[in-house]
């Protein structure tokens, strides 16, 4: 990897990408580019002692749970900060930043695509005409304007879902943690969003108070035919609890792009649901994947690194510490 020079920054290089990729987006004469020689969270473990700065995953697979004697400064190349245990990152002083809204269109998109692909049923479609069948008529396809729909944080993704399903005809409703007096949608508590939304849109981040917000009783308050997509976090629906409901085939359908453990387990009931199970339709994660949210979350990434070296503050620091970044050795 890049030379290291005076003075130079060691920085441990996570994401799932080959030396040469990782050299050519992030390399720079001031860094030493460090790389574990497997991806194992042993090999994380033992290099974080040695390096001043780290570039996290973007995968599930590489966690971050302590900055070591010597790291300073933590970029994640994702929205998501769910990896890192930000609290032993804040009791050091060392700030942790994300690329904050950087796939905010891609996800909101997603969700849209995920919204209209159950009201008409594609996935449904496209298996039955491959089979040979020809159900135009029997398919019973809905469409979107004029629905209610619930949407489960009001972030800068939840803003953009709002904006856009508002655009479709949608009556749009919300709820988060605070009520924002600003956001494109009507408050309601969440329950009350639960039991009289026809389509109910999971963006919210992943914490304490939101681990299981959707539990077997909030999950019993969607109402018949309901449509329920999760582009949030695998964590926030009680996994078994929904699977259980997907088998009574009482919701209109359901769109995941996140999981309790990802990859999905290949064990997991979600990939063999049985004949009479609601409509089920299944991502890898990947809502947040098109090419401009990953050439955005580059960028700020790498334009955060370059603010370290060049002595000034980063951004989207997201555990409250001082974002002027300073040596620990």
């Amino acid at each position: 990897m890049s030379a290291p020079g005076p003075g130079s920054w060691r920085v441990l290089a996570l994401p799932p990408l080959q030396p040469a990729a990782m050299e050519s987006l992030f390399g720079d004469e001031r860094v030493e580019l460090v790389l574990p020689e497997q991806r194992t969270q042993a090999a994380v473990d033992a290099l974080l002692p040695e390096v001043d700065l780290v570039l996290g995953d973007w995968s599930p697979t590489l966690r971050l749970t302590h900055p070591g004697p010597r790291v300073c400064f933590v970029q994640q190349p994702s929205v998501g900060v769910d990896g890192i245990t930000l609290d032993a990152f804040t009791q050091a002083g060392v700030p942790v930043s994300n690329t904050a809204g950087s796939n905010t269109r891609s996800v909101a998109e997603w969700c849209l695509a995920a919204v209209l692909g159950l009201l008409r049923k594609t996935t449904l479609a496209d298996a039955a005409v491959r089979r040979g069948e020809w159900p135009q008529l029997s398919l019973g396809g809905r469409e979107l304007a004029g629905s209610a729909v619930g949407v489960v944080g009001m972030g800068p993704i939840g803003r953009e879902v709002a904006t856009i399903l508002g655009a479709m005809g949608c009556r749009v409703s919300y709820w988060s943690r605070t009520e924002k007096p600003d956001a494109p949608a009507t408050y309601a508590d969440l329950d009350t969003l639960l039991a009289t939304s026809d389509v109910v849109v999971l963006v919210i981040a992943l914490g304490d108070q939101t681990r299981h917000l959707l539990d077997a009783r909030r999950l019993a308050l969607l109402r018949p035919g309901a449509l329920l997509v999760n582009a949030a976090r695998g964590q926030v629906i009680d996994e078994p609890a929904l699977v259980e409901l997907l088998r009574s085939g009482t919701l209109g359908g359901v769109a995941l792009d996140v999981y309790a453990a990802e990859p999905l387990p290949a064990d997991s009931p979600l990939r063999s649901l049985p004949e009479g199970s609601s409509q089920l339709l299944l991502s890898p994660h990947a809502a947040g994947s098109s090419a401009q949210a990953a050439m955005a979350i580059v960028g700020k990434a790498t334009a955060n690194l370059r603010r370290v070296l060049d002595g000034e503050p980063v951004v989207d620091v997201v555990n409250g510490v001082d974002a002027r970044v300073v040596r620990r050795t």
